[in-house]
């Protein structure tokens, strides 16, 4: 479900907690950096059921309007095509989905205010309107709806974001990631999609016995905290001109996550390696790292290479 990306920063993230938590301890940085990616998985499952539970306050609301004294035409005959969400209803009753809304405990049912205002500002989108009177209601529908309603105004829902934030420190930094992971599982679903469909994994892998995946994050961040002071020097080597205090913390992290990566992980091109942490500083540290991070890592792997200190292996891989 994560992609490389997506794992890099994760790691990025808790090597840069790993050192401002002043900890030594390795296997305890480790347990926090898998911890920190579970919980996103579990911040993605309360996303899905909040869809969901929206879907009921609609339902409990069209029953109200029912038991009015005096019932409108559409109180009595309403638009249902939001409550009967195909995809967001089959969710719902998904096996695996339900044992993980039980296994995190989740429950929207003093929360109802924040569903309630997701709910109107929601009936007030050209999206909704669009969705309830278009004249193809068929899956495709439904799934671009719901793309669009996470692409556009999830970033909008201060209200969410401060709830999650509150739940869990683990949270505060990964709502829009989760968001990307939203909008990319409801476009991979199929027509087929059921309650017994079993929901992506966090890690992509073709069996459980070889997780190829976590395996990277782990050693990644291994590598990475174990050669830390190698690859200090190696990195300070190259920037001779530059006062080592002032060169910003992160980028320091970058570079050496890319040399952890450069070494660990002979089946990875170097141009891939150097490219990702490239596009990671431009996110993550100052305007003008991306063209630091870019200038020393082409000098540290042309002198690398040069030694012959990076060997890579398999196909397409030996000229890189």
């Amino acid at each position: 479900m994560l992609s490389r990306r997506h794992l890099r920063v994760k790691v990025l993230q808790s090597v840069y907690a790993y050192y401002q938590s002043g900890n030594n301890d390795l296997h305890q940085g480790e347990k926090q950096l898998l911890l920190s990616i579970n919980k996103l998985y579990e911040l993605f499952i309360w996303q899905c059921s909040f869809l969901i539970e929206a879907t009921r306050y609609a339902e409990n609301r069209i029953e109200d309007n029912k038991k009015k004294h005096f019932p409108t035409k559409d109180d009595l005959n309403p638009n249902r095509r939001f409550v009967e969400h195909s995809i967001l209803n089959t969710l719902a009753d998904n096996i695996q989905f339900r044992k993980l809304e039980n296994l995190y405990k989740i429950n929207w049912g003093e929360e109802q205010e924040i569903i309630r205002k997701f709910y109107y500002f929601l009936r007030e989108l050209p999206e909704y309107e669009r969705f309830m009177n278009a004249e193809d209601h068929g899956f495709d529908n439904e799934k671009r709806f719901l793309i669009q309603i996470i692409e556009k105004y999830f970033a909008e829902l201060e209200l969410l974001q401060s709830f999650y934030d509150e739940r869990s420190i683990y949270f505060v930094d990964d709502y829009h990631l989760v968001s990307y992971l939203l909008i990319k599982f409801f476009k991979s679903l199929d027509a087929d999609f059921n309650t017994l469909t079993p929901l992506p994994t966090i890690y992509k892998t073709a069996n459980e016995a070889d997780n190829e995946d976590l395996n990277f994050v782990k050693q990644l961040f291994r590598w990475t905290v174990l050669n830390s002071d190698e690859y200090g020097k190696l990195i300070a080597s190259t920037t001779a001109n530059w006062e080592q205090d002032r060169i910003a913390v992160m980028d320091m992290l970058i570079l050496k996550m890319a040399l952890a990566e450069l070494f660990a992980f002979p089946s990875i091109p170097i141009k891939v390696t150097m490219n990702e942490y490239i596009d990671i500083s431009k996110y993550f540290s100052t305007p003008r790292s991306k063209i630091f991070v870019n200038g020393v890592l082409d000098k540290l792997i042309q002198q690398l290479k040069a030694e012959g200190k990076i060997i890579k292996t398999g196909r397409g891989l030996l000229e890189n």
